[in-house]
């Protein structure tokens, strides 16, 4: 996979967690709205300020708390291209992983980048590139399976391609 994904970063602190990002009320409307849901717990309307590929960048613990599959998925659908944080709470983790949602963790970044500043996200080779401070710092580097999950758009997706099938009932 060499698919980039490029974006203006939006910055959150430490133990950013499920109820934060996809507050509890907003799970009642329909899929096609919970964009609608994205970061709501410290910001009501920042679904409405967001452009498509924008990137988070976060602290340590991102998306703790309960297991939510929507909280990626609010902001995978208010046009977040991707987060990047210290380190991901392990169910969040997964469950962006599942709906093919880019993460990646790097230290470095939490510490260097800004606000605004925009960033390039290569997941095969586990690199960011902030293109405002002309810097790179070194991330994640996935399996080729997790890069291909993220190309396909998600494990389903990624399942049907390879022609796996699940056991009949």
């Amino acid at each position: 996979m060499s698919k980039t994904e490029r974006g203006r970063v939006w910055k959150f602190g430490d133990n950013v967690n499920t109820d934060l990002i996809c507050p509890g009320p907003y799970m009642r409307l329909p899929m096609s709205q919970m964009g609608e849901a994205a970061m709501a717990g410290i910001d009501p309307n920042f679904h409405k300020k967001v452009t498509p590929g924008d990137i988070i960048v976060a602290g340590e613990n991102f998306g703790s708390g309960s297991s939510r599959e929507l909280a990626p998925l609010a902001l995978k659908q208010a046009g977040i291209g991707g987060i990047v944080a210290v380190y991901f709470a392990r169910i969040f983790y997964r469950n962006c992983i599942a709906l093919g949602f880019p993460i990646m963790e790097c230290a470095e970044a939490r510490d260097k980048v800004e606000e605004g500043d925009e960033l390039a996200i290569n997941l095969a080779a586990g690199t960011i590139r902030n293109l405002t401070k002309k810097e790179e710092y070194q991330g994640t580097k996935y399996p080729e399976e997790f890069l291909e999950i993220f190309a396909s758009g998600g494990i389903i997706p990624w399942i049907k391609k390879r022609g796996i099938h699940t056991l009949k009932r």
